[in-house]
């Protein structure tokens, strides 16, 4: 594994003391050199996701100022296979966020998405192929 593309729920939980995820995440993270991938659609997700937790906005922004995550894919160059993606797994549904994050797998074949996501389970990449992820173990029983 080349990179780590990080998905909308560990950036939250990791901002979010509160989360329940949060020392799973922080304990991979410990794990993993940045920067950390990612796209702006994730980034405008947790934004959003932590704008009632107090500078979780603005932590979001630091962690891209401090060069930790990086997004660096463009919808607009990405349009169709996004498009592809989005239409194929309609019946999830795939948002915007994941439709992204799977085409930068396609893009970035060593690349492993970090999600807390189950339908990363669900997505293939080139129509097929299993996307290597990064993610909690499943629970069993309850």
């Amino acid at each position: 594994m080349t990179s780590v593309i990080v998905d909308t729920g560990p950036l939250v939980a990791f901002l979010n003391g509160r989360d329940r995820q949060h020392d799973w995440v922080t304990g991979v993270l410990d794990g993993i050199a940045p920067p950390l991938l990612t796209c702006d659609s994730v980034l405008s997700e947790a934004c959003f996701l932590l704008q009632d937790v107090r500078g979780g906005s603005d932590a979001v922004l630091e962690l891209m100022s401090r060069g930790i995550v990086k997004s660096t894919f463009r919808v607009d160059a990405e349009l169709e296979a996004v498009r592809r993606l989005m239409t194929k797994y309609s019946s999830v549904p795939m948002s915007l966020a994941d439709a992204c994050l799977v085409r930068m797998t396609e893009l970035e074949r060593a690349a492993a998405v970090l999600t807390l996501d189950g339908d990363f389970r669900i997505y293939r990449r080139h129509r097929r192929q299993t996307i290597p992820t990064i993610m909690p173990p499943r629970r069993t029983g309850a």
